[in-house]
């Protein structure tokens, strides 16, 4: 595999500081035959800087990083690291000047293990067997804690979210590329990772860092470049910035809200009745006696650190794998446990599974078609002819759904022949929540949501979310996102180590004690959130 291409270093200019920047973009350029990703982008980070890259999903980022890390090249424009002019051809050129990426979307085998993974990944010749005590070394001192002998294909998102971050660690890396690397991690495991970037800052390695979280940027990150519609709309220093004044540079103005009015529940549409369900995976969670009412205008939150049992027990509500005992599961009054999943979305139950590409959508297939996976089942989409048994498909109906979620979720996107593996990940989170809220549910069931997608599509997914529960729908909603469940939830419940605690209403739950529970221990009383003078509902920082 070839070399980086490295020209002549230009003469330092007079006056100019002694330290080098680390690396410099000018006028880097991206057009693609149906957008243009990024447009004559200016950055420069320096040694030793946390510098948080902004904008809105589809602003170019992704794009701009995988030019950076030699995925992709460049249109026009010029990358200088450490004063050098260079040319990265592939991902292993970028490894040896020094560069590392953490993706957005994992890289990652699943029949293979955590070792056999990283092994693969790194440019020596290094045996699973050999990896394993860094890996164990590495991942505890950062704290994201693994198992270097389990498959990948057992793990949760969260988990394999820890796999990509410590391959990435193990090289020893100068610039450190981190695309939304705490998306699917716990409050306490992000602190951690906090603590280590300071420590990798402090040791001279330069870390470029995007999220759509404008908390972290605040408390993390040095300076920032922000992109819109694949342009710098300007820089800003975060910890001196309000998050609207953040907002304002992404998407052109203040950050948008979502409205959450009291209403009384009706009846139990789904009901959790002692479920439990031995997980087949030997690292899996067991689930033991879980029990809940959900009930029809109503959102109940699930919150919980990742592998505690959320990846079994939305396989069991969904009818990927279906129950010894059919009353564990009822669905509108229907013993439902040892249904599968098209018989459950017949009876009306709607499902965002927390894994966008390969279970909310097939990557090469096109929008329309991912849309059919699902739609077919729905009476009123209209996607097939004669209905099921006419197994005739309405390629136009189907394109006409496919376009009505484009333009509802604001999808950016060439249309709905895109393939889905085109998008970014956060406009493809907007079609599968999109496409499944189209569907016209009666039970919606959700993982993540909002995972990786920016704050404006995130409130816009959770008003969207909030009105189905105002239309009388029963809504489950797993997040590891605390301030979103107390945003958008009327009551929440916590799965710790496959067990379930009871559900209190928001206005009686405070993060500080959710977080309590979500270390296993139930016995302490839940205490009443804080309201301001008109009583409503105080939302956490």
């Amino acid at each position: 595999m070839s070399e980086p291409e490295i020209s002549q270093p230009r003469a330092t200019p007079p006056g100019r500081q002694k330290a080098e920047p680390r690396l410099r973009l000018l006028g880097i350029s991206k057009i693609y035959p149906s957008v243009v990703a990024n447009d004559s982008v200016d950055l420069t980070v320096m040694p030793g800087e946390i510098h948080a890259v902004l904008g809105e999903n589809g602003a170019g980022k992704s794009t701009l990083m995988k030019m950076i890390y030699g995925v992709t090249r460049p249109d026009a424009g010029e990358i200088l690291w450490e004063g050098k002019q260079v040319t990265i051809p592939s991902p292993a050129a970028a490894r040896r000047l020094g560069i590392g990426m953490v993706f957005q979307h994992f890289a990652l085998f699943e029949t293979l293990t955590v070792a056999e993974n990283i092994a693969l990944a790194l440019d020596g010749k290094t045996s699973p067997a050999r990896l394993a005590p860094q890996i164990r070394e590495v991942s505890a001192r950062y704290g994201l804690p693994l198992d270097p002998e389990r498959r990948v294909h057992s793990m949760s998102v969260g988990e394999r979210q820890r796999v990509e971050i410590v391959r990435c660690l193990l090289q020893s890396p100068r610039l450190l590329i981190m695309d939304e690397p705490t998306s699917v991690l716990t409050p306490d495991a992000v602190q951690k990772l906090f603590v280590s970037l300071r420590q990798l800052a402090a040791e001279g390695v330069s870390i470029l860092y995007i999220s759509h979280k404008l908390d972290e940027i605040q408390a993390l990150c040095d300076k920032a470049t922000v992109l819109r519609a694949g342009r710098v709309s300007g820089t800003a220093t975060p910890k001196t910035q309000t998050a609207h004044e953040l907002a304002e540079l992404m998407i052109g103005g203040d950050l948008p809200t979502c409205t959450l009015a009291p209403r009384e529940p009706g009846e139990v549409r789904l009901a959790l009745d002692k479920l439990s369900l031995p997980s087949p995976d030997p690292f899996g969670t067991d689930l033991h006696d879980i029990t809940l009412d959900i009930h029809a205008g109503e959102i109940v939150g699930l919150a919980g650190v990742s592998g505690n049992g959320q990846q079994e027990l939305m396989k069991a509500i969904s009818g990927e794998v279906p129950l010894r005992q059919a009353k564990g599961i009822r669905l509108f009054g229907v013993e439902a446990g040892r249904l599968n999943a098209a018989a459950r979305r017949r009876l009306g139950l709607g499902f965002v599974p927390e894994e966008r590409l390969g279970r909310g959508a097939v990557p090469a297939m096109s929008l329309a078609d991912n849309a059919l996976l699902t739609g077919y089942l729905a009476d009123g989409a209209g996607m097939l002819r004669n209905g099921l048994l006419g197994g005739l498909i309405r390629r136009g109906a189907i394109r006409g759904f496919a376009d009505s979620v484009i333009g509802r979720f604001k999808v950016k996107c060439g249309g709905s022949g895109s393939a889905a593996s085109s998008l970014s990940g956060g406009n493809l989170q907007k079609f599968i929540v999109g496409r499944e809220i189209a569907l016209a549910p009666k039970v919606m069931v959700l993982a993540q949501p909002t995972w990786g997608v920016d704050i404006g599509a995130a409130m816009l997914i959770r008003q969207a979310i909030i009105d189905l529960r105002d239309q009388g729908v029963a809504v489950l909603v797993i997040s590891e996102e605390l301030d979103e469940l107390f945003m958008m939830c009327d009551r929440i419940a916590v799965l710790a180590k496959g067990r379930l605690s009871r559900a209190v209403a928001v206005e009686d739950a405070t993060v500080n004690q959710i977080g309590v529970w979500m270390s296993g221990d139930f016995s302490t009383a839940a205490q009443p959130a804080a309201t301001n003078q008109e009583g409503n509902r105080h939302v956490p920082a």
